[in-house]
């Protein structure tokens, strides 16, 4: 029985014969949970934020920068663990940040208008070379496995 990546078949076994499922088994289990629950709550962490940008329409004191290096490094984290292929459990709340702090980068320049070429710049560095990055990890990991 394998639910998300969660097997949950040694676990219902040892409860079903009526006792508590053996740490090797319990561990594993309460690790995965605890991912999901925590990619979960990462859904709406920036939300308030947006919404109160959005009904103040304005972003004044925000620095644009500073959420331009969260989007970068929400980016990086994201393209390690898509890279390490590890499970969406362990790096699942980095997709929904980043999408937020997208989503905030956005506001921030909607409400920031007239932009700077330097902002119009690096915001069209990040969505040139983010793809190429993320598609040269991915050529980097098939030839690792090509080579052991």
């Amino acid at each position: 029985m394998d639910y998300l990546g969660i097997d949950l078949s040694c676990a219902m076994g040892s409860l079903r014969n009526g006792e508590f499922p053996a740490k090797d088994c319990l561990l594993p289990l309460i690790s995965k949970l605890l991912g999901y629950f925590v990619v979960a709550g990462s859904m709406t962490v920036k939300l308030p934020q947006i919404m109160k940008i959005v009904d103040n329409k304005s972003v004044k004191g925000l620095s644009v920068v500073a959420f331009e290096l969260e989007v970068v490094g929400y980016t990086i984290s994201l393209a390690y663990c898509l890279y390490k292929k590890l499970p969406f459990s362990a790096f699942g709340e980095l997709a929904f940040l980043l999408i937020q702090a997208l989503i905030l980068v956005g506001c921030i320049y909607y409400f920031s208008r007239p932009l700077s070429v330097a902002t119009w710049v690096r915001s069209l560095l990040y969505f040139a070379l983010a793809p190429t990055v993320l598609a040269d990890l991915e050529e980097l990991h098939k030839q690792k496995h090509w080579t052991t």
